[in-house]
C-alpha cells in the first residue's frame, strides 16, 4: 500500500520490533476507545501545538502530509481542513483500534483528502520522496528505535521537505501532568523511569531530540520552546474523568488504589485542578519543545 492509495490491510509489518511493539499496542488499544470519547476536547486542547507543527513544517494548502502516530485522527485531520482538497494527509499509527477511530472521524466529517493505515514508525508505507511534510504531535516519545523512525520519515520526505516533531517539556513545567501526579503519587508507589525509557517525557531535556534528529541525518535541525496555555471547555470534574481515561498511565496507578481510598483520591485531584478552574472552563499553562529539520537536498 502507498500514499493515497485506499488502505487495504490492516497491519503494516513492523521492522525487527514486533514482541516489544505488541506490548505498548495492546495498552494504547485499551486507551483508543477514551481518545475517541474525548476526541473533541483534546484537539480543543492541543489546537496550539497542531498549529505550531504546521508552521514548523511550513505545510501550505497544496502539501501532501504524513502524520506518524496520529491517534484517532490529530493533528491529521485537523491539518486535512488546513490543506483543504488540493493537499493530501496520510495518518499513521500502530494501534488498529486508534486507525478505525480516525477513519470514522474523517468520514463523518467528509474529509476526503484525509485517508489512514496501520503502520509502524520504523517501516512507512510510502515510497521515497512522497511527502512535502511529516509530523508527528507526541509520538516519537514511545518510539522503540528514535533514530531508525526519524530515517524513515526523512525517507519519505521530498528533498527539502520538511520534517516537525512535538514533545513535551519538562513534567515540573506541565501542570496538566504534574497536577495529578503528585496526588496519585501519594496513593500508590511509583518508580521513575530509566533514562531512554518510552515515556512521555524522554525527550524532555533541550537538545537531546534535535540531536537524535541530526544524528538520523535532518539538516537545518532546529528547536524552539512553545509556551501556550491547554483549554478544555469543561468543568473541574469533567476535566478530571478525562484525565483518568485518557491516560493509560494513569488508569493503571488507580486500579493499584484501594477501593475504600479512590473517593478521598478524586476529591484530592479535582481540590488540586480547581486552581486551573475559570468561568470558560480549564486552563493549564504548558511548554512543549517543537524540533524541526528538513531533508537534505
Amino acid at each position: 500500500m502507498m500514499f493515497g492509495a485506499t488502505p487495504q490491510i490492516e497491519e503494516w509489518p513492523c521492522g525487527g520490533h514486533y514482541p516489544f511493539m505488541q506490548e505498548i499496542i495492546s495498552r494504547w488499544s485499551e486507551t483508543a476507545p477514551y481518545w475517541e470519547k474525548h476526541r473533541a476536547i483534546i484537539r480543543e486542547m492541543f489546537a496550539p501545538v497542531t498549529q505550531a507543527l504546521i508552521e514548523a513544517a511550513q505545510i501550505t494548502s497544496r502539501s501532501s502530509v504524513l502524520d506518524v502516530a496520529t491517534g484517532p485522527g490529530e493533528p491529521a485531520l485537523t491539518i486535512a481542513e488546513f490543506v483543504g482538497t488540493e493537499g493530501k494527509v496520510l495518518g499513521i499509527d500502530a494501534v488498529p483500534g486508534m486507525v478505525e477511530a480516525a477513519r470514522r472521524e474523517a468520514q463523518r466529517r467528509e474529509l476526503h483528502s484525509a485517508t489512514f493505515a496501520v503502520a509502524h514508525a520504523d517501516l512507512l508505507p510510502a515510497e521515497a520522496s512522497s511527502f512535502d511534510a511529516v509530523v508527528s504531535r507526541f509520538g516519537v516519545m514511545f518510539f522503540p528505535t528514535p533514530v531508525r523512525s526519524l530515517r524513515e520519515m526523512l525517507r519519505v520526505l521530498k528533498p527539502g521537505g520538511k520534517i516537525a516533531l512535538a514533545v513535551w517539556h519538562f513534567a515540573e513545567k506541565n501542570p496538566f501532568h504534574y497536577t495529578l501526579s503528585r496526588v496519585v503519587e501519594r496513593y500508590v508507589d511509583s518508580q521513575s523511569p530509566a533514562a531512554d525509557a518510552s515515556d512521555a517525557f524522554r525527550f524532555a531535556e533541550p537538545g537531546k531530540l534535535r540531536a537524535v534528529l541530526s544524528e538520523a541525518g535532518a539538516a537545518a535541525v532546529s528547536e524552539r520552546l512553545l509556551q501556550f496555555s491547554i483549554r478544555a471547555s469543561v468543568s473541574v470534574e469533567e476535566f478530571w474523568t478525562l484525565r483518568s481515561e485518557m491516560s493509560e498511565n494513569l488508569r493503571t496507578k488507580l486500579t493499584k488504589v484501594p477501593r475504600e481510598r479512590r473517593g478521598e483520591l478524586t476529591r484530592e485531584a479535582i481540590e488540586a485542578l480547581r486552581a486551573y478552574s475559570g468561568d470558560g472552563g480549564m486552563s493549564l499553562p504548558a511548554e512543549v519543545l517543537i524540533v524541526s529539520g528538513s531533508r537534505p537536498s
